[in-house]
């Protein structure tokens, strides 16, 4: 009913930049809470960043800058300097209501876009 379809990443330098977007796409009523989330082998996913339908934000990493354009119901992740510790794959999250019925709020989770930092 909903995809989260994300783009952006790839292999990088370290003290290089990406951005990341997160297009949400199907029978959608309206897009509220946004974010990134990333997993690297061996370790629990984590918040980077989210960002509410007003335009809150809230970081996990600070070195990064989360953004959004509801129109497009679209959100951007912009990271700078990165570090080889940022290697993971990166998911989009979303709550998300659809046009159906009572319109009710689901949580929903892009399919991952890989992010290696290595010279």
């Amino acid at each position: 009913q909903v995809q989260l379809v994300e783009s952006g990443g790839g292999l990088v330098q370290p003290g290089g930049s990406l951005r990341l977007s997160c297009a949400a796409s199907g029978n959608i009523f309206r897009v509220y809470d946004m974010g990134w989330y990333r997993q690297a082998p061996g370790k629990q996913r984590e918040l980077v960043a989210s960002i509410t339908n007003a335009g809150i934000t809230n970081y996990g990493e600070s070195r990064f800058t989360i953004s959004r354009d509801n129109a497009k119901n679209t959100v951007f992740l912009q990271m700078n300097s990165l570090k080889p510790e940022d290697t993971a794959v990166y998911y989009c999250h979303a709550v998300v209501s659809t046009n159906d019925g009572f319109r009710l709020s689901r949580v929903y989770w892009g399919q991952g876009t890989k992010v290696t930092v290595s010279s």
